[in-house]
């Protein structure tokens, strides 16, 4: 495993977690932020890393991989950016809807609790979800150059770092 695509995969998954965490908070686009970010963000960041040539051939199994770690670490960023707004905004406007999320401090720390492991259970279910996204893009990419492998043998540009 290349800890280099690693790295660049945490860093951009986490930067996308954070947009999308900020855009969740209006309210017409809510749904269709979260819905990106729970379901196929890794085959938007593994299709940007190929097209800019950033990653080489990937196999079906690292594209797995890759959406997984994409789909946790954005979820967990999308929750650190995007819990602060909504309970700021939800104390600010009373009629704010998706400010639920007010509640769940001003019970005490067991209810803190609660709301910590419903994020990282959901950072899992959105881990799952995105494994499974990155799986049918690389499988799709393993599609498309396998056909034009016999032209371009040598454009891979994977490498590690040791």
């Amino acid at each position: 495993m290349n800890l280099l695509i690693l790295k660049q995969l945490a860093i951009l998954s986490a930067f996308a977690g954070a947009v999308l965490g900020f855009i969740t908070v209006i309210p017409y686009i809510s749904a269709i932020s979260f819905f990106t970010l729970i379901l196929f963000l890794s085959a938007i960041i593994i299709a940007y890393l190929k097209q800019n040539d950033l990653i080489g051939i990937i196999s079906i199994r690292e594209g797995c991989i890759f959406g997984a770690v994409i789909g946790f670490i954005s979820f967990i960023a999308f929750a650190v950016v995007y819990t602060p707004i909504s309970m700021l905004v939800g104390w600010l406007v009373p009629s704010y809807t998706q400010g639920f999320m007010r509640f769940f401090l001003t019970g005490g720390l067991g209810t803190t609790i609660v709301m910590l492991m419903l994020i990282v259970f959901m950072a899992g279910i959105s881990a799952l979800f995105n494994g499974f996204s990155g799986l049918i893009t690389a499988y799709v990419y393993e599609l498309i150059t396998g056909m034009k492998k016999g032209n371009n043998e040598n454009t891979s540009i994977d490498f590690e770092i040791k």
